[in-house]
C-alpha cells in the first residue's frame, strides 16, 4: 500500500469501528494497530477504552483526539529511556528526547493543535454541547463518527511522516509557551 492508501485505510477502519461499537478512542487505536505493523499485539487497544467520551464520559479531552495520540504513540512513542551510567546524564538525555529538536513533544503537540484548528476546541463537552440531553441519538453519533474519521487521518498522516522530520517542526500552542528548546534546560547531555 502507498502512504496515501494506508492513511485512507486507517481513516476508514476507524470509521467502521465506530459502527461496530468501539468508542472514539478505541476506534483510532485499533485502526492503526490493524492497518500498520506496529509490532504491538491488537489487545493494546484496551488502553484506549477509558478515554472515550472525554475520559469515561467526563467530557474532557475528546476521545478521538486521545485515541489519535495513543495511536501515534504506538508507532513513535518511547519504549524505554536512554541509558547512561551517570543518572544525571540519563535524565538529561531523556529530557532531550522530549524537549529537543527533534523532540517527541514537538511531534505529539501537532495533534491537539491541528484538532483545535479544525474544530475550535479539544473538549468533548464543548464539541457535543448540542447533544448533552440526547447523548445516544443518531445525529450525535454521525457527528462523532466524522470527528473520529478526521482524527484518524491526522494520526495516520503524522505516523506516516518521518519521525525526525515531524519531531523537528515548531511547537504549536503549549503549556510552557515554548517556541524552541527551553534555554533554561541544558539538553545537550554534556553539562552536570
Amino acid at each position: 500500500m502507498t502512504k496515501e492508501e494506508k492513511i485512507e485505510a486507517i481513516r476508514q477502519r476507524a470509521r467502521k469501528n465506530f459502527s461496530l461499537g468501539y468508542n472514539c478512542a478505541e476506534c483510532i487505536t485499533d485502526a492503526v494497530l490493524t492497518v500498520l505493523d506496529t509490532g504491538l499485539p491488537p489487545e493494546v487497544k484496551k488502553v484506549a477504552t477509558g478515554f472515550g467520551g472525554g475520559v469515561g464520559l467526563y467530557g474532557d479531552t475528546c476521545g478521538a483526539l486521545t485515541g489519535a495520540i495513543i495511536a501515534v504513540g504506538c508507532v513513535h512513542g518511547r519504549a524505554k529511556l536512554p541509558e547512561d551510567p551517570d543518572p544525571k546524564q540519563a535524565m538529561k538525555k531523556a529530557a532531550a528526547e522530549l524537549y529537543g529538536k527533534p523532540g517527541l513533544y514537538r511531534l505529539f503537540n501537532q495533534l491537539p493543535n491541528k484538532f483545535l484548528e479544525k474544530y475550535g476546541c479539544t473538549c468533548c463537552r464543548d464539541l457535543t454541547t448540542k447533544w448533552q440531553s440526547s447523548w445516544l441519538c443518531k445525529e450525535h453519533a454521525l457527528y462523532c463518527r466524522e470527528i473520529i474519521t478526521d482524527a484518524a487521518g491526522m494520526a495516520a498522516e503524522l505516523i506516516m511522516t518521518d519521525r525526525d522530520e515531524a519531531a523537528s517542526r515548531p511547537f504549536g500552542k503549549n503549556v510552557e509557551h515554548l517556541e524552541e528548546t527551553p534555554e533554561a534546560c541544558d539538553l545537550s547531555g554534556k553539562g552536570t
